[in-house]
């Protein structure tokens, strides 16, 4: 894929606003950015991320009681740190704090349990075309995405419900990217729309169902032509 970004971003979706700005934004220490609505009565909170936006998303009604996604573990390198630190949000959600290196990360990393790692291997190499980093990781620019089979992991359904439920990739054409995807055998999630004059996006889906959006952002593009 043809990268606007050298990272990944990440969303989450959540009913506990007033905890979670005081976990992230104290705890963490994650700068906000500023806030976008998605529409339906969600607001998206973005946050600065080692060069990555954290999309904290509280949505005023009640989000649907499904499982949780495949993505089950966000770490972030902390300047100043020399020993991991292992937390867990208001809502459950677990974020690993380490010493930029630990495991290869310098910006981010999201972890996914998978039903069957074969798959996993063959969408982000052959489908996202991702570049390998060691057995059972994949980079994009400076983020990790790496994945361990877990057979207790089961087909993640909306993308709207609480939890870690989407990672974004920056392009530069968002229609030619989601068009290359499904035609190197991905699955669509959700087909191209524009938000005003900030975003061209889509979704696709990767073996178990998880959500990643495929976004050409005009801040970073310049057009969404």
């Amino acid at each position: 894929m043809d990268l606007a970004k050298q990272c990944i971003d990440v969303g989450l979706f959540t009913n506990r606003r007033k905890d979670m700005f005081d976990f992230w934004q104290q705890e963490i220490g994650l700068l906000y950015d500023h806030l976008g609505k998605l529409g339906a009565g969600v607001q998206q909170h973005r946050h600065h991320m080692n060069g990555s936006i954290f999309k904290l998303n509280q949505a005023r009604d009640t989000l649907p009681d499904e499982p949780v996604s495949g993505y089950q573990e966000l770490t972030i390198a902390m300047e100043g740190l020399t020993e991991a630190r292992n937390l867990t949000d208001p809502d459950g959600n677990k974020v690993i704090l380490v010493p930029p290196g630990t495991n290869g990360i310098t910006g981010i990393g999201i972890k996914l349990g998978v039903r069957d790692p074969v798959a996993f291997h063959t969408f982000y190499r052959d489908v996202l075309q991702l570049t390998s980093d060691g057995e059972s990781a994949y980079r994009v620019g400076t983020s990790k995405i790496s994945f361990f089979h877990d057979p207790s992991a089961i087909r993640t359904g909306d993308w709207w419900a609480s939890g870690y439920r989407y990672i974004t990739i920056q392009v530069f054409k968002a229609d030619q990217e989601h068009a290359a995807i499904l035609a190197r055998g991905g699955e669509e999630g959700q087909e191209p729309r524009t938000i005003g004059t900030t975003a061209r996006y889509s979704f696709v889906r990767d073996p178990d169902g998880n959500w990643i959006e495929i976004s050409q952002r005009a801040q970073l593009t310049g057009s969404l032509d």
